[in-house]
């Protein structure tokens, strides 16, 4: 998969794994993919998933700190959560808000596999053990698209590792080294205050 790596990205890092202003950048992080994705979504349909993917991103911020706790890199730790969203969204029909061709699906799951499978995660059940135990929220499917899915926001061609796009537009396999001083007031939701409060 390629996606984007910036310091930003090295900001939420730091502040996810640390006391008291993790929680704080949990919930920005999750607002952020919500809106990025429902603006993927076809017109009419993205209220009715709003509180679905509150809860799904909610969860798969533990994931990503589970995959960094687990010496995965920044980059491969957010792309498996991205992987486990794009589950849940072939699962659904929502192929439009897809970031890779549902045909990848197994590919991606493959390069995960032993963290997967030790998570309980499938493509089937992209949450696993990082299910709440009370739930996430219901959304309705469209699984009329999967007869002839339509990816528009997808890019294939990427399944065989982590492709990393710097603010430079370098494309980088398998990410970048993190910087040796991150200031984790770079975080989305927070300020240099804030940051300090820890």
């Amino acid at each position: 998969m390629k996606i984007r790596q910036n310091v930003r990205h090295w900001a939420a890092k730091k502040a996810l794994t640390a006391p008291v202003i993790g929680q704080r950048v949990n919930d920005k992080l999750v607002d952020l993919h919500t809106g990025v994705f429902l603006d993927k979504a076809d017109e009419g349909h993205a209220e009715a998933r709003r509180a679905h993917l509150d809860d799904f991103f909610d969860a798969t911020m533990d994931t990503y700190v589970a995959a960094l706790d687990s010496d995965f890199t920044e980059a491969e730790a957010r792309e498996i959560t991205h992987v486990q969203a794009n589950f849940d969204f072939y699962n659904h029909g929502w192929t439009e808000m897809m970031e890779f061709p549902s045909d990848e699906l197994e590919d991606h799951y493959d390069r995960y596999a032993d963290f997967f499978e030790r998570w309980g995660i499938t493509i089937d059940d992209p949450l696993g053990e990082f299910r709440p135990t009370d739930g996430i929220a219901d959304a309705p499917s469209t699984p009329e698209k999967l007869d002839d899915p339509e990816h528009p926001h997808a890019e294939g061609g990427f399944a065989d590792d982590v492709y990393v796009e710097t603010d430079d537009g370098e494309v980088v396999v398998g990410g970048q080294n993190e910087p040796e001083e991150v200031d984790p007031a770079e975080a989305p939701g927070l300020d240099s205050d804030e940051a300090g409060a820890d």
